[in-house]
C-alpha cells in the first residue's frame, strides 16, 4: 500500500513564493490585473478576428490561435496562483499537477511554433507580395495550424508519463506557484535522467529551431527591405513587422532568462527566480493584444468602430 501511495500520490503543496509569505496579498493584486488585462484582450482580439472578414487574413488567423493560446496559459497557472497567494489554498492534486505542467508546456511550444509560422507569413508577404495568396491558401493556413499543434501535442504529452512512472516517497512540497516538468521531478527519490535529457532534447528540438528558423526569416526579410528604392515602402515593409517582433522579444526574452537563471544563477535568491517565472506566464497573455493592436491598425480601427456603435 505504501509503494503504491508513491506512485499514486493524492496532492503536492504549492508553497508559492518562499520568503515573501507576508507580501503574498499585495504581490497578487498585478497579477490578478495582468489575468484580466489577458481575457479581456484576447477576448476582443478573437472576437474581432471572428466577426470582422476584412480579417479573415493569414496573419490574423495565425494571431487568433496565438490569442486562443495565450487564454490557455493564464487560465491555467493564474487562477491558482492568486487562490495561492490570497486564499493560502496551496493544495493540488497529482492529476491537476500533472494537467497544470502540460497546458503549461504545450502553451509555450505552441506560442513559439505559431511565432515561426507568423515569420513565414511575413516572409512571403515582403519578399514574394504578388504570390501571397497562392502561397498561403486556406488549405496550407489549416494544414500549419493542425501540425503546430499536433507537433507540440507530441513532445509535451511524453513528460506526463515521464512523471506518473515515478515514485514519490519523500516531500511532496514544490517550492513554487505551479507545476512544471523538472521541478516536480526532482521531488523523486528514483533516477530522473531520462527526464532531464527529454526536458533539455525538448526546447531544443522545437524552441531553439523555431528561434533559428526565426532568425533566418527576418535576415530575408531585413535583405528584401533594404534592396527596396523607395524609404517609404522601406518604413511601411519593417512596421509590419514591428509588432511581430514585440511579441517574439515579450515570449522568449523572460523565458531564456528564467532559463539561464535556474541554470547558471546559483546566488539568485529563489524568490526572484520565482517572480520573474510568474511573470513570463502573465506578462504575454496581457500584452500581446495590445501590442497588436496599437501596432496593427486593421486592428486599432476594427476596435475604434466597435465601441464607436457600442457607445451610439
Amino acid at each position: 500500500m505504501y509503494n503504491l501511495s508513491c506512485y499514486n500520490p493524492t496532492s503536492f503543496i504549492l508553497v508559492g513564493i518562499p520568503g515573501l509569505e507576508k507580501f503574498h496579498v499585495w504581490i497578487g493584486i498585478p497579477f490578478c490585473a495582468t489575468y484580466a488585462m489577458a481575457l479581456v484582450g484576447n477576448s476582443i482580439l478573437l472576437y474581432l478576428i471572428a466577426v470582422e472578414h476584412s480579417l479573415h487574413e493569414p496573419m490574423f488567423f495565425f494571431l487568433s490561435m496565438l490569442a486562443i493560446t495565450d487564454l490557455i496559459l493564464s487560465m491555467t497557472t493564474v487562477p491558482k496562483l492568486l487562490s495561492n497567494l490570497w486564499l493560502h489554498s496551496q493544495e493540488i492534486t497529482f492529476s491537476g499537477c500533472l494537467t497544470q505542467m502540460f497546458f503549461l508546456h504545450f502553451s509555450f511550444v505552441v506560442d513559439s511554433a505559431i511565432l515561426l509560422a507568423m515569420a513565414f507569413d511575413r516572409y512571403v508577404a515582403i519578399c514574394f507580395p504578388l504570390r501571397y495568396a497562392t502561397i498561403l491558401t486556406p488549405q496550407v493556413i489549416i494544414k500549419l495550424m493542425v501540425s503546430i499543434v499536433v507537433r507540440s501535442f507530441s513532445v509535451i504529452l511524453p513528460d506526463v508519463f515521464l512523471l506518473k512512472r515515478l515514485p514519490f516517497c519523500g516531500t511532496r512540497i514544490i517550492p513554487h506557484t505551479y507545476c512544471e516538468h523538472i521541478g516536480v521531478a526532482r521531488l523523486s527519490s528514483a533516477d530522473i535522467s531520462i527526464n532531464i535529457w527529454y526536458g533539455f532534447a525538448v526546447p531544443l528540438m522545437t524552441v531553439i529551431s523555431d528561434v533559428v528558423f526565426i532568425a533566418v526569416s527576418y535576415t530575408f526579410i531585413l535583405c528584401a527591405v533594404f534592396r527596396l528604392s523607395s524609404q517609404g515602402a522601406r518604413q511601411k515593409a519593417l512596421s509590419t513587422c514591428g509588432s511581430h517582433v514585440c511579441v517574439i522579444l515579450m515570449l522568449y526574452t523572460p523565458a531564456f532568462f528564467s532559463i539561464l537563471a535556474h541554470r547558471f544563477g546559483h546566488s539568485v535568491p529563489r524568490n526572484v527566480l520565482i517572480l520573474f517565472a510568474n511573470l513570463y506566464v502573465a506578462i504575454p497573455p496581457a500584452l500581446n493584444p495590445i501590442v497588436y493592436g496599437v501596432k496593427t491598425k486593421q486592428i486599432q480601427d476594427k476596435f475604434i468602430l466597435l465601441f464607436s456603435l457600442k457607445t451610439q
